[in-house]
């Protein structure tokens, strides 16, 4: 079971992917946890670059992520999912599919087929979109942010609506929840989607 976790900073993602992970671990059930940019050692360089690096270009800020995602399925998510595991992976194509593809304008489409391509066409069989507006995302954000956190309110209001765009596209896959929830009851509408799912 491949499941990822996707949204805005300061959504909560990064908190519901480690309670269910909790949850499952648990269960007695077989559990990586991971993220991306990063994962792998190549992945963290990257993730250290585009996020705390100075200027990237767009097509190679879309290209440096993909290439990311490239070793991680290869090095990482690919041997756990045959050994059975349960994947949680915080961000993935999605993620650039919303912030490079639609927040930078180089195309929903063509940032798709270039993820798809270097993923190998691997999807998650769920995505948790955990949807909470831009003004709020942004005031739950530490002072201290990375490259793409400084980006301006337009910037994160444009990712806003390419997810919402992504959850209406691919309804079979990805369940929206409300990022607005207390971390526990969201928890809870989390873990019984999984089961329903798995």
């Amino acid at each position: 079971m491949f499941v990822t976790f996707e949204g805005l900073d300061g959504s909560g993602k990064t908190t519901q992917q480690r309670l269910l992970a909790e949850r499952l671990r648990d269960e007695g059930r077989d559990v990586l946890s991971t993220r991306e940019p990063g994962g792998t050692e190549l992945g963290e360089a990257i993730r250290d670059l585009v996020l705390h690096g100075g200027n990237v270009a767009p097509w190679a800020e879309a290209a440096l992520y993909a290439a990311s995602r490239a070793q991680h399925v290869e090095e990482v998510i690919r041997p756990a999912l045959e050994r059975g595991a349960v994947v949680l992976c915080d961000r993935y194509v999605d993620s650039s599919v919303a912030y490079q593809g639609m927040a930078r304008g180089l195309g929903l489409e063509r940032v798709l087929e270039l993820n798809l391509a270097a993923v190998g066409g691997l999807l998650p069989n769920v995505t948790f979109l955990l949807l909470l507006d831009p003004a709020l995302a942004a005031a739950r954000m530490p002072k201290t942010r990375d490259r793409l956190e400084r980006e301006d309110d337009g910037f994160h209001r444009r990712a806003d609506a390419a997810y919402r765009e992504l959850a209406e596209r691919f309804p079979e896959r990805i369940v929206t929840v409300d990022g607005t929830l207390p971390e526990d009851e969201l928890a809870e509408v989390i873990g019984d989607r999984f089961a329903l799912a798995s």
